[in-house]
């Protein structure tokens, strides 16, 4: 019995490192690319932009965060703004910063009974109105962090660069929930920005994205995936950026913020309509991303089993050891990069459950679709 024992044991023992391993090259490879500080593009070259915001019973967030958007610092740029069969103020909000800015043009989707859209006609409405071949995309509830954002994400438009990825954070606010908000955006930030500086970018967020308009149309824009309600940014990206065609912009004035979820019911939502997007990645992009996860959570379970039973617990200790200096060194660069504070502490408990509530949100998605057939 005690060979038996000591042979499950040893087993257990190689699985662990083997997880290890896989969770090193993440934090080595990926989410350790964020180090070295990103150089600004190419300041001197102020192409056109046209500002796309999609917004649907946005009156009081309009109200607050798009003179920011139309305030910024660049020669030459347009906001669109599709306001999309709201029935809330939004049409008076917009009306009453026409004549102030005339940079800012409304395109206007009214209400149709006899038919459903979700928000990627909304983009396709905006996108048709633009004027510009360079596209920057944000939401109606998000702010740029300073004047320079416009400049700071067309620094990098050329020929050569087709897609712009930058980092779309959410305002710091009180209690544990804007904590764990906050730590899954930058970790997922980790993650797509870490890829893309790899030369493996898989997705983009729409708070703050930017690309060709001339792309959109030469892929036939969101056809292929215009039944999935969400995915109007990601799915995009993950289609057609490569390493050859995107850069990376997340130096601070480059960040937008956005308002995040005031309870855990409404979060659960919004991830749940996030996360119905993951199916459709190119299967090499859907291997990475959940062989993270997974290895995470085989790495604490086998942690766990050893631990209890003290079998080379001390190398087992250093092994864990190692791994969370791993993850609080990436973290703490990623914090820095990203401007986010608060969370490196907190960030020990939230490693253990993530992979676990993510879970929980996807299987949410397969037993019950109810409730994802609207983006408002």
């Amino acid at each position: 019995m005690a060979t038996r024992e000591h042979l499950f044991l040893l087993i257990i023992f190689v699985v662990f490192g083997l997880t290890f391993i896989v969770q090193s090259f993440y934090y080595v490879y990926f989410y350790l690319a964020l180090m070295k500080k990103r150089p600004a593009g190419t300041p001197h070259k102020k192409e056109p932009v046209s500002v796309i915001i999609c917004a649907r019973n946005e009156e009081e967030n309009l109200r607050v965060f798009l003179p920011s958007v139309l305030k910024q610092d660049y020669p030459d740029f347009e906001v669109i703004v599709v306001n999309d069969c709201s029935e809330d103020n939004t049409f008076e909000v917009l009306g009453s910063l026409i004549p102030e800015y005339p940079h800012l043009k409304v395109s206007t989707v009214q209400k149709d009974p006899k038919f459903t859209h979700n928000k990627k006609f909304a983009q396709f409405i905006g996108i048709k109105a633009a004027t510009n071949e360079y596209l920057l995309f944000t939401d109606a509830d998000c702010q740029p962090v300073s004047p320079d954002w416009i400049s700071g994400m067309a620094s990098h438009f050329s020929e050569k660069n087709d897609f712009v990825l930058g980092y779309g954070g959410f305002f710091r606010g009180k209690g544990l929930l804007n904590r764990y908000i906050r730590y899954d955006c930058i970790t997922i930030a980790m993650q797509y920005l870490g890829m893309a500086i790899r030369g493996l970018p898989y997705m983009g967020v729409g708070r703050n994205l930017a690309y060709k308009k001339s792309v959109f149309f030469r892929n036939k824009g969101f056809s292929s995936h215009n039944y999935v309600i969400s995915g109007d940014d990601d799915l995009f990206v993950n289609a057609n950026a490569s390493g050859r065609n995107t850069a990376v912009e997340y130096n601070h004035p480059s960040h937008t913020r956005s308002v995040p979820a005031s309870g855990f019911r409404q979060w659960f939502r919004q991830k749940r309509r996030h996360l119905t997007t993951a199916k459709h990645y190119k299967p090499a992009h859907k291997i990475l991303l959940m062989a993270e996860p997974s290895s995470r959570i085989i790495f604490y379970l086998t942690f766990a089993v050893l631990l209890s039973r003290l079998f080379l617990w001390q190398a087992v200790t250093a092994i864990f050891l190692l791994r969370m200096i791993l993850q609080l060194a990436a973290l703490a660069i990623a914090s820095r990069r990203l401007n986010e504070k608060g969370l490196i502490a907190i960030s020990l408990i939230f490693d253990i459950f993530s992979p676990l509530l993510n879970g929980t949100v996807y299987l949410a998605n397969i037993f019950n679709k109810s409730g994802q057939d609207k983006w408002k």
